[in-house]
């Protein structure tokens, strides 16, 4: 799993069996909350750069969110890990694939599978996510295991056949029938970043068979198309239709792009371009739109957080604007 630099200002990793995460486990109401065996999966996980204020809060609710997401992780762990302990790895990727950044230009990549044979496409659709609660996104998300293998982005042909399988899975329509074989059993590490998508445990990988029916027909065609710079790729398909999670997908596997200059891209890298290529597109459209004749107000809430979006009837400008609420932790 890549994990992120520490940054003495917002954390530092924490070693397996650190002594707050002990005395953590050892209060009988969490105990109790997490169920039998929790000692024995504390004994298992490892924390990965950790928030300094999770040091000083310890499931205290310091931060101000109703349930503590790591407590709220290590739980949909207990649920789930005994089906972990091997090295043969047998589901349906949704598909999903994580290009990693340390290191950069020789990175870690490989698929995310979930142990489970079923329709998993939700699971890397963040699209159909808005009103889910936080514990089904963390349990859909640590459900998926990642083999990963070291790829030089500039030249992802010599990993040979992990890479072509990986771009076959990544460009695929539909969940991909897959079966990895690691080369060892997955680690069991809890990521707690705002940066970062949940992710379940990871082991290097050996062996990929998938088995793909066919790609999304659009992706195939800007995939073949080695006179398509990326970012007429990137518009092209968003303005029929393909989601922009799919998107950000095939751009990190290095799927767009004049032929001699395509590379993998990093996964924060490419979901940061792809939103980029688009919004300003989209900017540039709107700004051609005659102005409003009247204030409009859109709001929604979701996971404690409120939005407010004004449109005013004047020129075209654009401010964000984000404050903690009245009342919270922190004023």
């Amino acid at each position: 799993m890549v994990r992120k630099p520490p940054d003495k200002a917002r954390g530092r990793r924490v070693p397996v069996g650190q002594r707050w995460l002990e005395g953590l486990i050892e209060d009988p109401r969490i105990a109790a909350e997490l169920g039998p065996g929790v000692k024995k999966l504390a004994e298992g996980v490892s924390v990965a750069y950790v928030r300094a204020l999770c040091l000083k809060c310890k499931g205290k609710g310091l931060c101000g969110r109703p349930d503590c997401p790591f407590l709220t992780a290590l739980r949909l762990y207990s649920s789930y890990m005994p089906d972990l302990r091997g090295t043969e790895l047998e589901g349906n990727s949704p598909p999903a694939v994580f290009v990693g950044r340390l290191g950069y230009p020789y990175v870690n990549v490989g698929p995310l599978v979930p142990p489970v044979r079923a329709d998993t496409g939700h699971m890397d659709r963040p699209e159909e996510w808005f009103g889910l609660p936080l514990d089904e996104i963390i349990r859909m998300r640590t459900a998926l295991v990642r083999g990963s293998f070291p790829v030089n982005v500039r030249k992802p042909w010599k990993a040979g056949k992990l890479m072509e399988r990986t771009l076959e899975l990544a460009l695929a329509e539909r969940p991909v029938d897959s079966e990895a074989l690691l080369a060892k059993p997955p680690r069991k590490v809890v990521v707690l970043d705002e940066g970062v998508q949940p992710f379940g445990p990871s082991a290097p990988l050996r062996a990929l068979d998938v088995d793909v029916s066919r790609w999304d027909h659009r992706l195939e065609r800007a995939y073949s198309d080695t006179d398509l710079r990326a970012a007429e790729a990137v518009l092209w398909l968003y303005k029929r239709g393909v989601p922009v999670s799919k998107i950000q997908r095939a751009f990190s596997v290095g799927a767009f792009g004049l032929g001699r200059f395509r590379r993998l891209v990093p996964t924060r890298w490419s979901i940061t371009a792809v939103d980029s290529i688009i919004s300003r597109a989209l900017a540039d459209e709107v700004k051609r739109y005659p102005v409003l004749d009247r204030y409009l107000v859109f709001t929604a809430s979701y996971l404690d957080n409120h939005y407010a979006v004004i449109f005013a009837p004047e020129a075209w400008s654009y401010e964000l604007l984000e404050a903690w609420s009245p009342g919270s932790v922190w004023n």
